[in-house]
């Protein structure tokens, strides 16, 4: 009897040891946890609205020189969007969008982490421009008295409008056009100032003298070009169209 107690008191040891064993290999190849949640802090969330700030301002920055008023709305933002915070928020025009009317404006942010966006925006400009104020006829010159100036949202109006009535004084109607027509570029060509051998008038001017003397055009020039002139003693000068014939020489 007392040597099964001695087979069972081993017995009972060699199975504590072993359990033991077993428990400290169990804490020695166990992977490590997370000591706290202050050592691997969740990434910081972006703000939406300062993005939307971030697009109107680069709009408005795109816009300056356009004509009359403009407005410009940054539009919504998917709020499930869960995108890191970023210290260098980069604002852009994609391929194919400009800053007028309906377009998309892409947000990109290279770090801490990398994402792109696109943000539909509204881009409108409300401003006054030309159309005929009578029917105009193919061949008519262009005078103020053809003009007239209404207002609206040039966004909402074919490309190449006219805003004011110098651009288009002067000339030609390309196709006949009833009254209230929006005038565009391609309705009115350009009319040639100098026509190719018609007399002109070459002014030179410097200080305190002013020199004129007369020519023939060697070609037609449009305001502002440069023509060339033959003048009586068969030399040729070269000098800028204005309307009416006049020639204007550097001295």
């Amino acid at each position: 009897m007392y040597e099964d107690n001695n087979h069972f008191r081993v017995y009972t040891l060699v199975v504590i040891l072993l359990l033991a064993s077993i428990f400290v290999s169990a804490i020695c190849f166990a992977e490590p946890m997370p000591t706290s949640t202050a050592t691997s802090p969740l990434m910081a969330k972006q703000n939406l609205a300062l993005l939307k700030i971030k697009i109107t301002e680069f709009l408005e920055t795109q816009t300056i020189g356009y004509p009359g008023k403009v407005t410009v709305q940054a539009g919504a933002i998917d709020p499930n969007l869960k995108l890191a915070q970023c210290q260098d928020v980069q604002v852009f025009l994609p391929t194919g969008s400009r800053a007028w009317g309906k377009t998309s404006v892409g947000v990109r942010c290279n770090a801490p982490a990398a994402w792109t966006i696109y943000v539909q925006a509204t881009v409108n400009v409300l401003a006054q421009y030309l159309v005929a104020a009578a029917p105009l006829a193919q061949g008519q010159s262009v005078t103020s008295q053809d003009l007239l100036f209404e207002s609206g949202d040039l966004t909402q109006l074919p490309a190449g409008v006219f805003t004011d009535q110098a651009q288009a004084i002067g000339r030609t109607v390309n196709i006949s056009m009833n009254a209230g027509t929006v005038l565009r570029q391609e309705m009115l060509k350009i009319s040639p100032v100098v026509q190719q051998g018609q007399t002109v008038k070459l002014i030179s001017t410097g200080q305190g003298f002013s020199v004129s003397a007369e020519g023939q055009a060697m070609g037609k020039a449009n305001e502002g070009q440069i023509v060339q002139v033959k003048v009586a003693s068969g030399q040729i000068v070269s000098g800028i169209a204005h309307n009416g014939g006049q020639i204007e020489v550097g001295f």
